[in-house]
């Protein structure tokens, strides 16, 4: 039987994130080769993580990367089985690598996509590989969203303080100029934040699904079906615009002054910036 040096385990166990043993048996079945041991080792982890697939990963942590130059931002999600798993040192080290990952990925979503992208020669499958051998519970990808800028603009970006949650913003300007106001990249983080704790649905209300829509009125109508027939449609339409203002972002009160809506506070700051601003579009992720 080949002898396995203590240094050598140590070796492979530093490159692999497994366990002494596991690495120990992997090395005497590869006669001492580290390279065939390490395969050995990814090939039983992709086993172990298949064993893992049914089960439910309601937990994680939500990540937002941005550029150096703030031309693009990414935000994913790394989802695990239990809240003990998404708080340890491993899956909090996988999660910022999942954000630097999203970042060098060359599509815009799509969770396969990362699995597939590469730093410095390393594949992000097997930094899923190894965590997921570390922690013992099933490791995937969630949603994921890459935007970059294509004229002058904005990414804003939030994650709550729990991880939990995110959102980001892109913020379309009339300049290269604007772009780099201070107060209005202030606001830009604002109203991400803001999509983060109010929830909106849509932009506007042109941007409303249409079944939502029909939903509302629906509702609406049952809710006065035995008003004078003369004013309930007057009440349906009341009802409905309501409904517009609390789930479009642009017309919800602002969450840091109710006292404006969303797009009176960026119109505000545009114009403090010397121009005007809109927004593009937003997304928002949630775990659990």
């Amino acid at each position: 039987m080949t002898e396995i040096a203590a240094a050598l385990v140590m070796k492979l166990r530093k490159m692999s994130g497994q366990g002494m043993m596991d690495c120990k048996k992997a090395l005497l079945e590869a006669d001492g080769e580290i390279d065939k041991a390490m395969i050995i080792l990814r090939k039983k982890g992709m086993v172990t993580l298949q064993k893992r697939l049914g089960r439910e990963t309601s937990q994680g942590r939500v990540v937002c990367k941005k550029a150096q130059d703030g031309k693009t931002a990414a935000m994913v999600m790394l989802c695990c089985e239990t809240d003990f798993v998404a708080n340890s040192t491993d899956f909090v080290a996988a999660a910022e690598a999942v954000g630097q990952y999203a970042l060098a990925c060359q599509a815009d979503e799509g969770a396969d996509n990362i699995f597939e992208t590469s730093i410095d020669g390393r594949k992000f499958s097997e930094v899923i590989m190894q965590t997921a051998g570390k922690t013992g519970e099933k490791i995937e990808v969630g949603d994921y969203t890459r935007y970059t800028l294509q004229t002058g603009g904005i990414i804003g970006t939030y994650v709550h303080f729990n991880n939990k949650v995110g959102s980001m913003v892109e913020i379309e300007t009339g300049s290269e100029e604007m772009a780099e106001a201070e107060d209005l990249k202030r606001i830009a983080s604002d109203i991400a934040m803001h999509i983060t704790a109010i929830k909106p649905i849509a932009l506007d209300r042109d941007s409303v699904d249409s079944e939502i829509i029909e939903r509302e009125k629906s509702v609406a109508a049952e809710q006065v079906k035995n008003k004078p027939t003369n004013i309930i449609e007057k009440i349906i339409q009341g009802k409905l615009s309501k409904f517009f203002k609390e789930s479009c972002l642009l017309e919800q009160a602002f969450v840091k002054d109710d006292n404006k809506s969303v797009a009176q506070v960026l119109a505000q700051a545009a114009e403090q910036a010397g121009g005007q601003a809109k927004i593009k579009r937003f997304v928002r992720f949630e775990i659990g």
